[in-house]
């Protein structure tokens, strides 16, 4: 059997039929990621394997779970119990986990088999994995290029040959657009959809735990074994589940898709435009309505977005101290000292630009300049979706600005790193339902993609849209 060409729902068929030892499966992978780790220049993708533990699973799983067997990698900062969670920082390094967080928990229950975790920008905080106590993850296609971030590692993984799904958190893109820069299908659910609860918080306002898979088909089949309520998830939305497969191969005829003008300026790239453009021309012939929007709010995004994450960001790491939480410094005369080193030998530099950011926007004279003003900004952009999605049923955008840079290019300027995502953070200021899918490479022979949204817990109307591409288009070469 040929492991490269399999996909979720193929490598489920295949074990429930007997076709398919999990066993071979699981060290399939396995074997893939030590060889690639082995290399002068790894992917660095992988970052712990689990394989007495993944072993142990396989032979425990029921036959009859919806996931038995299925190997998934997890991103660093998701609880899984007994195992570490280090959030790719040196803070929370050899901390471990005491307990299953809500999705860790669905997927063993669904029998699947967590084996490894995934790279990450140091806390979620970054849109290049190059911020990393492991270093930095690089582009499948082109190790000399980012993967993306902060899932870089996820998103290397599935488009590498290294799983078949990876779950990641997106807080202001971080699924959707390493998937895009890799040639993955990345999917944020609705806000409320996924628990959040065993993710470690950089945003708790914004992050959303979603799949990275091969195909849009494996998204909807591996949302419909992570979605639902969870009481230990204040945020957690209690309703009924639908079949997330259930519309994929409908008809699109007469599905209104908006194109928003505020993402189709001068500064999107040429060679993503042109690409986008056959994106709409696809959806065009399959009888779909193309209508001209605005979301007149789009270019405010960002700057709230970074507002916002930074002010959570400094809430939620502040009990990272060195007494309660984390690393503690050996080098410390005073509580004031142990406090400052523990901090500071334990934090990596994004980090601490953004705790630094977060605090600054939280203090007196400050909170009502930018804080209150950027959560004022955040209903504004809200209602303006809203009132888009009266006219449309989707909205299609590109997924990134411009064509993937090279391993350290951002690196030197926070801002531009922030401008990277700049079409996919809106959607987690609105809590809004996002998926980007592969739609062909550059002149450099790198992943393009484009974003479908939708309206709140829509995602069988996105997935369904997404997947008639991906299944007419088969841009599965690029994986």
């Amino acid at each position: 059997m040929d492991f490269s060409k399999l996909t979720v729902k193929k490598a489920l068929q295949e074990i429930k039929s007997g076709n398919l030892d999990p066993f071979e499966l699981l060290n399939y992978y396995i074997k893939n990621i030590e060889a690639d780790n082995n290399k002068p220049t790894p992917l660095n993708a992988v970052i712990k394997l689990y394989k007495q533990q993944a072993e142990t699973a396989v032979k425990k799983r029921s036959p009859e779970a919806p996931l038995s067997g299925l190997p998934v990698l997890v991103k660093d900062n998701f609880h899984v119990k007994g195992q570490e969670t280090g959030c790719a920082s040196r803070i929370l390094q050899n901390y471990i986990s005491p307990y299953d967080g809500g999705v860790t928990e669905k997927l063993k229950q669904a029998g699947a088999v967590i084996f490894g975790r995934t790279n990450m920008d140091e806390f979620a905080m970054g849109s290049t994995t190059e911020h990393s106590l492991y270093g930095p993850t690089r582009n499948p296609f082109n190790r000399d290029y980012i993967p993306g971030g902060s899932s870089g590692g996820a998103a290397a993984s599935i488009s590498s040959g290294q799983s078949l799904c990876s779950l990641g958190s997106d807080t202001g893109g971080s699924i959707r657009q390493p998937a895009a820069v890799c040639g993955a299908v990345g999917l944020k659910p609705t806000y409320g959809l996924v628990s959040r609860y065993g993710l470690v918080a950089f945003g708790s306002s914004l992050d959303q735990i979603g799949p990275v898979t091969r195909t849009v088909e494996d998204s909807a089949l591996v949302l419909q074994h992570i979605a639902g309520y969870d009481q230990r998830d204040t945020t957690s939305v209690n309703r009924p589940l639908p079949d997330f497969s259930n519309k994929l191969n409908h008809s699109l005829k007469g599905k209104k898709i908006g194109l928003p003008r505020e993402y189709f300026t001068k500064d999107l790239n040429e060679e993503i435009k042109k690409a986008i453009d056959k994106v709409v021309a696809f959806y065009k012939q399959q009888g779909a309505v193309i209508k001209d929007i605005s979301l007149p709010a789009t270019k405010y995004a960002v700057g709230a977005y970074y507002i916002i994450c930074t002010a959570e960001a400094s809430a939620n790491l502040a009990r990272y101290d060195g007494v309660r939480y984390g690393r503690r410094s050996s080098k410390a005369a005073s509580l004031q000292d142990l406090y400052f080193n523990s901090r500071n030998e334990g934090f990596g530099s994004e980090v601490k630009r953004r705790i630094i950011l977060g605090t600054y926007v939280l203090s007196s004279g400050f909170y009502d300049a930018y804080y209150v003003k950027a959560q004022k900004v955040r209903r504004i952009i809200k209602n303006g979706f809203n009132k888009a999605f009266n006219n449309v049923d989707l909205i299609l955008t590109p997924a990134v600005p411009e064509l993937t840079a090279g391993i350290g290019e951002k690196t030197d300027d926070p801002v531009k790193m922030y401008l990277l995502d700049i079409y996919t953070t809106a959607l987690n200021l609105a809590g809004l339902p996002g998926l980007t899918v592969p739609c062909g490479r550059d002149s450099r022979g790198l992943p393009l993609a484009f974003q479908m949204v939708a309206p709140y817990f829509q995602e069988d109307d996105l997935l369904h849209a997404g997947h008639i591409f991906d299944k007419e288009n088969n841009f599965q070469d690029l994986l």
